[in-house]
């Protein structure tokens, strides 16, 4: 289905070979629906999660037919870069919500938030549903509860957790939910912002020729979608069968690691956690100098988000978790390690034995400096 739709029409022509390009996108809109049990007719697409975010971060809705202007944003400390650019909202109005040493919003630093707003007017909050580096899960629940009863928009980036584990856009109780293709297998350049209620809706970001029902206007990239949509059935499918393994393989590797280097850190470790993330830092180790370590040995890892990782500098993520009271160096920062379905266990055991030795050559020139300065 994706071959074919690599030469596939316009699909707002009325034509027969537009209607055949409508069928590929409209094809598409039901599977990642089915993946997140919501309505089809709830499903923007867009050209990746970076857009749907942008779409979502304005002030600007439209709620039951009205014009509503949000006058605050919040974003947690944590989030991916995307988020904490604010939007379209002015530096002033953007709070930073505060974590805890797992990475989870503090819920007081919340509360604090939602008392300011009470008097300003609509807002919006807006949030990763799991960390990008350390793959902590916030407590969406309870914290959909805090601003329940309150003119407040909940905007959940899910980029992370679809496909690997099981998301409702019910469970999110969110009023706008971004997803991303490439995340969950299907082709760069593709997402969706995904609408609890097409009444309340964000303003569209790319007005035009009204495509995606006026939501974002532009053709439809066909084959991307139908990509989209090839990644979600197949998604789902995994999903269904999934029998814990990815957490049973990941708490295997962070056993064999703490049982060789007990000073290890494992960010996170005590929040519930994305099933295929770990991130993980030793003290005196330079996460760069893993990463380095670690690909000569045929071993690819990341020092801070994927999309980001090209960029040399800090991590926000971190430096967040060492102000917050976690015993890890915010200069030398951590190594997430993704683990996929097909991952093996004796893949995981080599990876765990190769930063073991890596940990040990530089707990020996520790040791070795330490005794020259005596």
């Amino acid at each position: 289905m994706v071959i074919e739709a690599l030469d596939a029409a316009n699909p707002s022509s009325v034509h027969s070979e537009g209607r055949a390009a409508r069928a590929f996108v409209e094809d598409a809109r039901r599977a990642l629906a089915d993946l997140l049990a919501c309505n089809p007719g709830e499903v923007t697409f867009t050209s990746g999660a970076s857009e749907a975010t942008a779409t979502a971060l304005t002030p600007h809705w439209l709620v039951g037919g009205n014009r509503v202007d949000h006058s605050r944003l919040a974003v947690i400390e944590t989030d991916h870069a995307a988020m904490l650019a604010g939007g379209h909202f002015n530096a002033e109005a953007v709070t930073m919500l505060s974590v805890d040493s797992a990475g989870r919003v503090k819920i007081d630093v919340l509360r604090e938030w939602i008392e300011a707003c009470s008097s300003a007017g609509p807002a919006i909050l807006a949030l990763g549903l799991a960390n990008s580096e350390t793959g902590v899960l916030q407590d969406i629940e309870a914290i959909a509860t805090e601003i329940e009863g309150h003119d407040i928009r909940l905007v959940v980036d899910a980029v992370q957790v679809v496909g690997r584990m099981p998301l409702s856009l019910a469970s999110c109780r969110a009023d706008a939910v971004i997803v991303s293709s490439h995340k969950i297998g299907g082709p760069k350049g593709v997402g969706a912002l995904v609408l609890r209620d097409t009444g309340t809706r964000p303003y569209p970001l790319i007005p035009g020729g009204g495509q995606e029902k006026g939501r974002r206007s532009g053709t439809e990239p066909v084959a991307a979608i139908a990509g989209f949509g090839a990644a979600a059935r197949a998604a789902s499918f995994d999903l269904r069968n999934d029998n814990g393994a990815m957490a049973t393989k990941r708490d295997a590797m962070e056993a064999h690691l703490r049982g060789a280097l007990p000073d290890l850190v494992i960010l996170g470790a005590a929040a519930p956690r994305l099933p295929n993330t770990s991130s993980i830092a030793y003290p005196g180790l330079k996460a760069e100098t893993v990463q380095i370590g670690l690909d000569l040995g045929g071993f690819a890892v990341s020092a801070g988000s994927a999309c980001s990782s090209g960029k040399i500098g800090r991590s926000h993520v971190v430096a967040a978790l060492s102000r917050a009271g976690l015993n890890v160096d915010a200069d030398h920062g951590a190594i997430r390690v993704s683990i996929g379905r097909e991952t093996s266990k004796d893949a995981l055991s080599s990876f765990a034995d190769a930063y073991i030795r890596l940990a040990m050559r530089a707990r020996g020139s520790r040791t070795e400096t330490s005794g020259r300065a005596a």
